[in-house]
Formats: structure tokens, C-alpha cells, sequence
């Protein structure tokens, strides 16, 4: 792994009675792209949560540039560098798009006295990172996001990201809902994260994206990590579907069956399974 960026260590999370994570201690480093996959309530939104300032932590430390670090609310992740996009967006509807890319970051103009926003540099700098993202259609930047469809609201968020620099950028589900050209676009961001200095943190369901850009794939199981090892340049993706659902773990670099699935083919009677 590149030089370290941030560490969590022993990381637990309970809701209530509920445990979301169980002592997971993961890595990403710099100039680095990580795939983070998990079937359905694996606790792969809980962690990057964690990480935004979404919510606490319960037990557990997480680092930056090896100093622990406190992340009360999404104010402490973005001082430390972080932007997360959401498969939800997080979009303000009655907003242009170019008051979404800039909503609390807007540029001035004239005497700072006035406090007057630059809207010409923020439609200019707007109309630009729409058409990186993937965005073909002649979109005016002054376009409301309630007049957007659900591909586009997902681009501007993206575009956003692509803006500010940010050390860790967090992709959850950044492909949902988007087409063809779009989807290049943010696969194209994420490349480009990488060739730039940033970080990445990419959760997609369709592990196809997820092996065309990242370095390296860590996996949960029911709020544990299984695996942060996984190369996709040593692995298909087939045989990560089986470490998703558990039939295959990674035991010193070799996919080998999992303890719990050669137990279930015992119990079940049928020759454990094979890689």
C-alpha cells in the first residue's frame, strides 16, 4: 500500500442493541483508489459515515496522516479533507446547479465588504465540470436541480467533488441511475482522483466499475472486514461474488473455501467447494 492516509483501528458501531461493525481496522492510502464491497447490510455505509461525520464511532480510533483524529459532524471531515457524494445526492432541488456546486463555498466579487457572489465564474466553472462528467446535453448552469433527471442531480454532485480538493473522496453508489456516457464520466473522475494526488473510497454495487478503476478491494461481512488485500489484477469477478457471499476468503494472498462454507457442505453433506 501507498503511504498511509487514513486508518481506522478497532472500529466498533452499535445502534442500540444493534452492532453495524465489529472491530474493523482498514487503510486507504495516498494517491489510492479502494473498492469497498458487501452484499446488502454488510455495514458498508456505516463505515463511510464514520469517515464523513455522518455518525460517531462507538469504540475504536481513526487516523489521519497517522494523527488520531476526532470527527464529531460532516464540518471536522471536510476540514480534514473529506467529500463524500452519496448515491442520494444530497442536492438542494429549489437551487441552480451552480449554487449546488459552490452551496457554502461560493466565490466573491467587488469589495469583500458587499459579500456578493461571482455568479459569472460560478456558471463558467459550472458549465466546464458538467461537460467532464459525462453531461452531452447544453445544460445552462442557472437550470434548477428539480428540473434535472436523477443521472444528472448524480453528475452535478459528482462534479462537486471534482472541484475542491480533497484528500479522501468518497463514491457511494456514484454510478446508480446514470447512463452510458455519464458512467464513463465518473469513471473517468476516478481515474483522474488518482492521477492527481487524491484518494478514493469506491462502493458500487456493479463490480465491473469497481474493477475497471481501483487498486485494491476490501470486503465486509456482516459489519467485519473479511479481506482488504483483494488485487483485481489477480482476481475475477466471480471470485470476489464468492467472497461477497462468503464461500471464498483470502488467506495469505490465496483465495482459498471459507471455514463457514466448507462447515456447510458438511453439514449439508456435499464435497466442499473449490475455487
Amino acid at each position: 500500500m501507498a503511504e498511509e492516509l487514513v486508518r481506522l483501528e478497532h472500529v466498533d458501531k452499535w445502534y442500540g442493541s444493534v452492532q453495524a461493525l465489529n472491530d474493523v481496522s482498514v487503510a486507504i492510502g495516498t494517491n489510492e483508489i479502494v473498492g469497498l464491497l458487501g452484499d446488502n447490510g454488510a455495514g458498508k455505509s456505516t463505515l463511510i459515515k464514520l469517515i464523513s461525520g455522518v455518525t460517531p464511532l462507538s469504540n475504536g480510533a481513526i487516523y489521519f496522516h497517522g494523527e488520531q483524529v476526532s470527527i464529531n459532524d460532516t464540518t471536522d471531515a471536510i476540514a480534514l479533507g473529506v467529500e463524500t457524494i452519496y448515491q442520494d445526492s444530497a442536492l438542494v432541488n429549489q437551487l441552480s446547479i451552480s449554487r449546488n456546486l459552490f452551496l457554502g463555498r461560493e466565490p466573491l466579487k467587488g469589495p469583500r465588504i458587499l459579500n456578493r457572489m461571482d455568479k459569472d465564474k460560478m456558471d463558467e466553472v459550472a458549465a466546464t465540470l458538467m461537460r467532464q462528467v459525462g453531461i452531452t446535453k447544453n445544460i445552462p448552469p442557472q437550470t434548477s436541480i428539480s428540473a434535472l433527471s436523477g443521472g444528472e442531480r448524480q453528475a452535478v454532485a459528482i462534479a462537486r467533488a471534482m472541484h475542491f480538493d480533497s484528500e479522501l473522496i468518497i463514491l457511494d453508489e456514484p454510478t446508480n441511475n446514470l447512463g452510458v456516457a455519464e458512467t464513463q464520466g465518473v469513471l473517468n473522475f476516478v481515474r483522474n482522483a488518482r492521477d492527481t494526488g487524491h484518494s478514493c473510497i469506491f462502493i458500487a454495487h456493479n463490480i465491473h466499475h469497481v474493477f475497471q478503476v481501483v487498486d485494491r478491494i476490501a470486503v465486509l461481512r456482516r459489519g467485519q472486514v473479511v479481506t482488504d488485500q483483494i488485487d483485481p489484477k489477480r482476481t475475477t469477478i466471480e471470485q470476489v461474488e464468492r467472497v461477497i457471499t462468503g464461500d471464498l476468503d483470502l488467506v495469505d494472498g490465496e483465495l482459498v473455501p471459507s471455514a463457514e462454507a466448507i462447515a456447510l457442505a458438511e453439514r449439508e453433506g456435499r464435497p466442499p467447494p473449490t475455487v
